[in-house]
């Protein structure tokens, strides 16, 4: 392995257009923004700043990484086709994350979510209405429950024990903090938002390991299927 190893991590399952360079598996620049519809104008832009705030060029790239999903059809329909663009340009290789065990990692950076009693995380990915995308997590950042679009109601999260708790996190929680407010077992942390930062150690972990995907194959993980609407005739 070279002495150095730089990553491009692009996340774009969520309205945060963000990317980052990292080296050896931490995050050394970044760049982001978070608004509607920013992926398809900025993204490429923030690479290039990217690469600029790190001092590093296309060239000394090891390999891409993308939040693969699951959320926003068309943010993550543009990430992965820019990261299999620049594979492509570049002969790189072309690594993928789990945007919701991502979440879960940077949840956990920021020490004080953390309470003192167990907790179980539930990073969540607005789906719109009370529909979320959702896994759960402990706080060894072990998988508790698999990914899964899920309807949230006020008798969600119920069935646990007392010396445990639910954080919810991500997009998708902030529309409950009302929902929840009553229930001392179920807290909502708001304004979590989705980083290309969190992945870093995920991504270099899988350069090491060589798992790898199928550039002329890969698709993100949409977890539903794109549904096409017409406008209603006035």
């Amino acid at each position: 392995m070279t002495e150095n190893t730089y990553i491009l991590q692009i996340e774009t399952a969520t309205p945060v257009c963000s990317v980052a360079i990292s080296k050896n598996g931490e995050t050394i620049a970044q760049v982001e923004a978070d608004g509607p519809n920013l992926h398809a104008s900025y993204l490429t832009l923030f690479i290039e700043e990217a690469l600029e705030r790190a001092d590093v060029s296309r060239k000394d790239l090891h390999a891409v990484a993308v939040s693969k999903g699951p959320g926003s059809y068309t943010g993550l329909r543009i990430g992965v086709s820019t990261a299999k663009g620049l594979c492509y340009a570049l002969d790189l290789p072309l690594i993928a994350v789990n945007t919701l065990e991502a979440m879960a990692h940077g949840f956990v950076r920021q020490k004080d979510n953390l309470a003192d009693i167990s907790s179980i995380l539930v990073p969540m990915i607005d789906a719109r209405r009370m529909e979320v995308y959702m896994a759960e997590y402990n706080e060894q950042l072990q998988c508790m429950k698999e990914t899964a679009a899920c309807i949230i109601d006020e008798n969600s999260f119920a069935n646990q024990t007392r010396d445990r708790y639910y954080i919810l996190f991500g997009s998708g929680a902030d529309k409950f903090e009302t929902l929840f407010e009553n229930r001392a077992d179920v807290q909502v942390k708001m304004g979590f938002r989705n980083a290309a930062s969190f992945f870093d150690s995920l991504a270099f972990q899988k350069f090491r390991q060589g798992a790898f995907e199928d550039v002329v194959y890969f698709e993100p993980y949409y977890l539903k299927d794109f549904i096409a609407t017409t406008p209603k005739r006035r």
